[in-house]
């Protein structure tokens, strides 16, 4: 059991010594994990999300709550309660416990929260991708510490067989919840636990996908390394919040740096959670200079003067929010005049008529359309990248900082 806690403590050893949350969903892999965190007698909150997809879901996560209180460790329940019944149930779910645990993180004020994935989660994680066609990025399968927003999720357990935490928590005459779902053949993931089982005849095994994950990742990294050296020498963030390729820096690198570059744009600039697909951004890449003012993640792609260009579609940007938020992702308000404004939201068509000036600033119309603007009951107070400040200033938050963050793969 020795090999189990050192590998805990190793990962984290790199995160900061505050308190941490950890998922528990009942199961022996959290179980185990909720066990180990809470001997080692530092902050600790847990969390549960009951899908309710089960009929026993609520009275399990009542179960995790009792468990908890035995160990004095604080928890609480979430509920999942806004699916629509459309797409992958499995990935719904998934993206659902991600979104109420990180809402629950921020109002509890824990910046880590450790999930329970073992070294055979990793494996079936990059069988799984392989059989979609991933590449470095995909293959690295799950990290050890993953950024997104203000929280960090922390798997501690990533060096753990499955076997090995059921036999910790059977020492310790732990009991812990079986998930019926776990072995139901219709879901992907119990389908690559079947055939690891039928490919070790094969000589593929847990430990040979993991140890391919683990030179992935080494492989990421140098890619990412590389990216950023190209960004650095190729980019430039307009004040507009467009990106701008030199196109001749840019189309001397390697498919592979060009392919990472242009999708870190597209994230940054679109604030979506995920890259777009590799076949979407090959065709982007090869359309560059025969088919102008393509769109791709909620951004539109032009070749002009020696550039290529990335701005946001104005069609896809945010709604309307408060002025005090980072609105569509990128933007925050850092001077307020002396006419009141209610909201910030795009400029749009409407918005660019008033503004007379809108050509001496430079920047490209579309740029504008989908810009910041101060607006109260409908009427344009500001719009300060189209000429009309009015004592008003808005910023992107990041700037630079910002795209190199979305060249790392989390």
């Amino acid at each position: 059991m020795s090999d189990l806690i050192k590998g805990l403590d190793d990962t984290l050893s790199e995160i900061p010594n505050t308190t941490l949350g950890v998922a528990v969903s009942g199961g022996g892999d959290s179980v185990a994990l909720l066990h180990m965190l809470a001997a080692r007698g530092d902050g600790l909150r847990a969390v549960t999300v009951d899908h309710g997809l089960r009929a026993e879901s609520a009275e399990e996560a009542v179960q995790v709550a009792v468990l908890c209180q035995s160990l004095g460790v604080p928890h609480h329940i979430l509920k999942w309660e806004d699916w629509d019944n459309s797409g992958n149930l499995q990935d719904a779910a998934r993206q659902a416990r991600l979104r109420l645990i990180a809402a629950w993180a921020d109002a509890e004020n824990i910046s880590h929260v450790a999930l329970g994935h073992t070294l055979d989660d990793q494996a079936e994680t990059v069988l799984l991708r392989l059989a979609r066609g991933s590449g470095v990025d995909g293959l690295s399968g799950m990290a050890k510490l993953r950024t997104a927003g203000k929280l960090t999720w922390v798997r501690p357990l990533l060096h753990a067989r499955r076997d090995a935490l059921r036999t910790y928590l059977s020492e310790k005459d732990v009991s812990w919840i079986d998930d019926p779902s776990n072995d139901d053949p219709k879901y992907d993931r119990v389908k690559a636990r079947h055939a690891l089982a039928i490919l070790a005849d094969l000589g593929i095994s847990t430990d040979g996908l993991v140890a391919t994950a683990d030179r992935m990742q080494n492989a990421r990294v140098a890619l990412e390394a590389a990216t950023k050296t190209l960004a650095d020498t190729c980019v430039e963030i307009s004040d507009a919040g467009e990106v701008r390729f030199n196109i001749e820096t840019f189309n001397a690198a390697s498919d592979e740096l060009r392919f990472r570059l242009l999708s870190a744009a597209l994230q940054w600039i679109s604030g979506a959670q995920y890259r777009p697909r590799f076949d979407s951004l090959r065709g982007v890449l090869t359309r560059i200079g025969t088919e102008n003012g393509q769109t791709l993640h909620g951004c539109v792609i032009r070749s002009h003067s020696g550039n290529i260009i990335v701005r946001r579609e104005p069609s896809r940007v945010a709604a309307n929010g408060p002025i005090d938020t980072v609105w569509d992702h990128r933007w925050v308000v850092t001077a307020r005049g002396s006419d009141s404004a209610k909201n910030i939201g795009a400029l749009g068509e409407a918005g660019l008529r008033e503004c007379t000036g809108w050509r001496d600033t430079g920047h490209a119309r579309e740029a504008l359309l989908a810009s910041p603007a101060l607006w109260a009951d409908g009427q344009l107070v500001a719009a300060p990248l189209a000429g009309m400040a009015n004592g008003w200033a808005i910023e992107l938050k990041y700037g630079k900082k910002g795209l190199h963050k979305s060249l790392m793969t989390r």
